[in-house]
């Protein structure tokens, strides 16, 4: 029996529309409208077309957003300076940098420069720290997608065995810490672990983080599995995952599209991380 297929474009509908019955609430409770302000530098097509479709569903729920763009030479102290002061807008809430910047920015030190309380992406060390403490605060976008999708399945994650494949500080690692913290027994592999198809057909979850085409072919999936792709390759013309879609279809039980599975659950959580962000400050604004 095929896998049934995670839609990520739908699961995402139904939770913008939760974000705006948010977002409307908070303004006619608070009169705050939560704002998200994105950075974007140079000329890179991708980086345009994804913020563009960021800021288009911001104004599908009703976030106020704002783009500050920058010329591929622009001075790390300018970039800077910009975070800082969007650090003291009331207006904002939430901050986004989009990646990929230019090589002579230092990617950490921009990440860092972002008040952790606006830090929409989750990548500020005090955020990061907070998730693997089981404390509150922002969790990266598509981590957090990636575990709403798996919530949509039905599958009980405590005690289930969850494998992630990848390490990498934006995706593999907190997805790990998600899983943590929902109570599974976790394996990370990365590109020295050794064995690798044996541990992946251990996974009830297997989730493929690495940017390595069809690299999880269907004999590696466990039947009945959870399988969550993130990889997004583009071959002989054509967007596939990290896993071998048709190999994997039939074996897993439940499988994310690619395109249209988690890409739309990353823009989804967003959305909620900037809502969030302008309901914390609501909180604080009412304590002063």
């Amino acid at each position: 029996m095929a896998a049934k297929l995670l839609d990520g474009v739908r699961i995402a509908q139904e939770l913008e529309e939760e974000i705006a019955r948010r977002v409307r609430e908070l303004e006619a409770t608070r009169g705050i409208l939560p704002g998200l302000a994105v950075v974007r530098v140079g000329h890179d097509e991708a980086s345009r077309i994804y913020v563009r479709r960021k800021r288009a569903a911001c104004r599908r729920v009703g976030i106020y957003t704002e783009e500050h763009w920058f010329p591929e030479d622009v001075t790390a102290e300018t970039l800077l300076r910009t975070i800082r002061d969007l650090n003291g807008n009331d207006r904002i809430h939430g901050i986004l940098v989009q990646l990929p910047l230019p090589d002579h920015l230092d990617e950490t030190d921009v990440f860092h420069a972002i008040d952790p309380a606006k830090d929409v992406d989750g990548f500020h060390p005090i955020n990061v720290g907070r998730l693997w403490l089981g404390e509150p605060g922002l969790v990266p976008c598509t981590p957090a997608g990636i575990l709403h999708l798996i919530r949509t399945t039905g599958t009980p994650i405590p005690g289930r065995r969850a494998v992630v494949v990848g390490r990498s500080n934006t995706v593999g690692k907190p997805t790990a810490a998600l899983l943590l913290r929902e109570h599974a027994t976790v394996t990370v592999c990365h590109s020295r672990t050794e064995n690798l198809p044996e541990l992946c057909r251990t996974a009830d979850v297997l989730v493929v983080a690495v940017g390595r085409p069809h690299l999880v072919r269907g004999e590696w999936v466990k039947p009945g599995a959870v399988v969550i792709d993130v990889g997004i390759n583009r071959v002989d013309g054509q967007l596939v995952g990290d896993v071998d879609f048709e190999g994997a279809r039939e074996v897993a039980g439940y499988l994310t599209p690619v395109p249209g599975g988690v890409g739309p659950m990353t823009v989804a959580m967003l959305l909620a991380n900037t809502v969030t962000a302008a309901e914390v400050a609501a909180r604080g604004r009412e304590r002063l």
